[in-house]
């Protein structure tokens, strides 16, 4: 999986701009890409959110999205707010 960090200063950045934009990233490389996995660690909120909290020291919801196809890594404001797109 391939991990792309963007920093976001000077303008607010909310979970729907961050999805939006890491979609449009995605799309770039592959045009049926789909968010499957995500983190929001302001809400402390994930998706899945009903995988394992963590697995060999990662968090569930990371492994779901590698192990399910998963290409992309695309952080924002490291990890305010993360995507796994395929």
């Amino acid at each position: 999986m391939k991990d792309i960090l963007i920093a976001i200063t000077g303008a607010s950045l909310d979970f729907d701009l961050a999805r939006s934009m890491a979609r449009l990233i995605a799309l770039r490389e592959n045009g049926d890409t789909d968010c499957l996995a995500w983190s929001d660690a302001g809400r402390k909120s994930h998706s899945p959110g009903c995988v394992q909290c963590e697995i060999k020291g990662r968090p569930g919801w990371e492994v779901y999205g590698e192990n399910h196809g998963g290409r992309l890594k695309i952080i924002f404001n490291q990890g305010e707010y993360v995507f796994i797109q395929s």
